[in-house]
């Protein structure tokens, strides 16, 4: 797999960057991506290293457009976390 099939963009919420623990960062990152790939591109493409990666799968919700109703895609979310003394800044990258 290419990095942008691992690593699709950071999330960047009130609730992703406040509540969670310091050094931790959340991704939106490929359906068939691994931990270890995963890491692996955090790690080359924002030059940190990386202690844990947490995954899990967003299912999608369904919805209702107009009389139809259709189901959104699921994606996955990684909840990455670096190394002491390591530091990313997202809203440059």
């Amino acid at each position: 797999m290419e990095m942008k099939d691992i690593l699709v963009r950071p999330i960047v919420t009130e609730k992703s960057t406040t509540s969670l623990p310091d050094n931790t960062f959340a991704f939106e990152v490929g359906l068939k991506a691994n931990k270890v790939q995963i890491k692996r591109a955090v790690e080359r493409f924002y030059g940190v290293r990386v202690r844990t990666v947490r995954t899990l799968v967003v299912r999608g919700k369904v919805k209702r457009f107009g009389r139809r109703t259709a189901k959104r895609s699921n994606w996955k979310k990684a909840y990455v976390t670096l190394a002491e003394g390591q530091t990313i800044n997202i809203y440059e990258a």
